[in-house]
């Protein structure tokens, strides 16, 4: 009996770079490895869209509409190009209007995509249903996706195959068009058991004929298994990446898929050694970068604290960019409880970011005493209806906190009528801003907000992470009499340091600093700036400066923001200690500070 050949579709230049890098990965410096996988014979691949299009903005400081573009062209027109969209939220953390979800279909059409992959990671059919048509009605493909994982042990009540079936018959009882159904693991953890059953059952209910998708991570170590059970079970489809984007937080390699299809039924039509050439290729290309170790390695705990492939790396970029890496352990361990009492939304985005949120909160300020902002509206019903219904002691927590109540109208309904959302709304931004007001320019800022803003503006600053360099011996100490002059290069951030006495004088700035024996205690060199006047104001935790709210001789009260930051893609106030007037500010919007950093004074 011929063997049945599988069709796969390359991620490695989009999941690929998610689950590794973040997503941050510059389009010049990826396009001759696309290059090279195309002459290797590959001709479907991931291409956008889900964090590759609010991380060129926020991270690489480029367009996604141009990297779409240069995709295209480099892979020829006639690949198929797949993106991915995250149903009502298409490509943004928060749910959309339906003029930006219309837009998001059309905007992609033009820029090359084939096919968009549409999820929603409540699995709420009615999140799909107007995503779904507007895909179709743009000419595009529509692959419709069912998310999956397995609850961490002793949870049950939701993700069985039952309960995927049962979300496959309501998107079939929808009517909705699609042309393939995707069965997404984001967090690698189903067991081959359940996709083997959830697949059987899949085929029976839809069409003949019907191409059946399967997509996990190999980050809980069972890709390989899991893969193997969908075929037996009769997928069409498998997602493959390309080392050195390939196992671990990723997909598995072509190559590995290859080895694995030997002496089976099944076989891959590739040349593997081209395969294996274009790799090398890959490889040369992204040797620069910095190779995060948890990418590259299978994760026991996973199924305990299910957290995707594709957030994993994302958020360890963002705690090392705050300098709080040693906090990582516990706030995977803080997972599990946080996914049981929210609801059993998919770990995928963005409900895998809110359940990291919050799993960060509650490390940071105490179990439950700060609410994500997201989290909480999830559970509040403000994405959609969850599997299962949170626990209402969170949920009342959450009402408190927010200052909202509890919803069940849908997302749609609730974007539409939200003033404040829209390209209308997005359009008097950017012609306020006094920049050109193209669809593509609307679009970005309707999706990325003050950050898109800020990119087309010019003020996006790059923050790709590359290998460090190699250190110099360091040179003997050498004592002078006059004060100490430094320039010290942070990443891109460059400053002129002079130490005097216990005074540092940064940029032009004075600063009190202690000092002592590394490890002593802690330094509070950036904290206490050496001459103040009132109540200092501290930052919660450490972030970026998105907006200064206040201004030097405002009246505030007690609790008000005085700035506000980005930590983990949070917005989170810095308030006034006491009612007052606002004195000095000590920092500036796009400074990255320092958890306990004073940021202004109030007296």
């Amino acid at each position: 009996m011929a063997k049945k050949t599988i069709r796969f579709m390359c991620t490695a230049f989009r999941d690929g770079f998610q689950s590794v890098y973040g997503a941050r990965v510059l389009t010049k410096d990826f396009l001759p490895a696309l290059q090279a996988a195309r002459e290797a014979g590959i001709e479907y691949f991931e291409s956008g869209g889900g964090a590759r299009f609010q991380s060129l903005y926020f991270y690489c400081n480029e367009d996604a509409f141009d990297m779409m573009d240069a995709f295209r062209e480099t892979a020829g027109p006639d690949a198929e190009l797949q993106t991915l969209a995250r149903g009502v939220n298409v490509v943004g953390l928060e749910s959309q209007p339906s003029d930006v979800i219309r837009a998001h279909a059309v905007l992609f059409k033009k820029h090359g995509v084939s096919k968009i992959r549409n999820f929603d990671a409540l699995n709420d059919v009615n999140n799909l249903i107007f995503s779904g048509q507007c895909i179709v009605d743009a000419g595009l493909k529509h692959q419709v996706s069912v998310t999956m994982m397995a609850l961490p042990p002793g949870l049950s009540g939701a993700h069985t195959p039952e309960f995927y079936a049962d979300t496959l018959k309501r998107l079939l009882d929808a009517e909705l068009p699609f042309e393939s159904v995707c069965f997404k693991d984001a967090s690698g953890t189903s067991t081959p058991t359940t996709v083997y059953e959830t697949i059987k059952l899949a085929r029976k209910m839809l069409p003949e004929g019907t191409d059946i998708h399967f997509h996990s991570h190999d980050t809980a170590g069972v890709c390989v298994a899991q893969y193997m059970a969908a075929l037996e079970a009769g997928a069409d489809t498998l997602d493959l990446s390309l080392a050195p984007v390939s196992g671990g937080t990723c997909q598995i390699d072509v190559v590995t898929m290859w080895h694995a299809l030997r002496d089976s039924d099944y076989t891959l039509d590739i040349d593997v050694q081209k395969v294996m050439k274009a790799e090398s290729v890959f490889k040369d290309c992204m040797r620069e970068y910095f190779l995060p170790p948890e990418a590259t390695r299978v994760e026991p705990t996973i199924p305990f604290s299910p957290m995707p492939g594709g957030a994993l790396t994302a958020n360890t970029q963002m705690l090392r960019d705050n300098n709080i890496m040693d906090k990582y352990e516990d706030i995977i361990a803080a997972m599990g409880e946080v996914v049981q009492r929210g609801g059993f939304g998919t770990s995928v985005t963005p409900v895998s970011q809110f359940y990291f949120q919050q799993a960060f909160n509650n490390v940071i300020f105490g179990p439950w005493k700060k609410i994500a902002d997201g989290y909480g509206k999830m559970v509040l019903g403000y994405f959609g209806k969850t599997p299962v219904a949170p626990d209402q002691e969170i949920v009342k927590i959450a009402e408190e906190q927010l200052g909202l109540e509890p919803t069940t109208k849908s997302p749609l309904e609730l974007n539409d009528a939200d003033p404040s959302k829209g390209l209308e709304q997005a359009c008097e931004q950017v012609l306020d801003a006094d920049l050109p007001d193209t669809e593509e320019n609307v679009f970005i800022v309707a999706t990325c907000k003050d950050k898109g803003i800020a990119y087309l503006k010019g003020e996006a600053k790059v923050m790709v992470r590359r290998n460090e360099p190699e250190k110099k011996p360091a040179l003997p100490a050498v004592v002078q009499d006059g004060p100490a002059e430094y320039q010290v290069q942070v990443g891109d951030a460059s400053y002129a340091v002079r130490i005097e006495g216990d005074t540092a004088v940064v940029n032009g700035r004075s600063f009190t600093v202690t000092r002592g024996e590394a490890g002593s205690q802690r330094i509070e060199s950036l904290a206490t700036p050496s001459r103040n006047g009132g109540s200092p104001v501290e930052a919660p935790m450490p972030g970026v400066v998105m907006r200064l709210v206040a201004k030097p001789g405002d009246n505030v009260r007690e609790g008000q923001a005085i700035v506000i930051i980005e930590a983990m893609k949070m917005e989170v106030e810095v308030t006034a200690p006491k009612s007052g007037s606002v004195g000095r500010i000590l920092v500036t919007q796009g400074e990255q500070i320092a958890g306990g950093q004073v940021v202004a004074y109030v007296s």
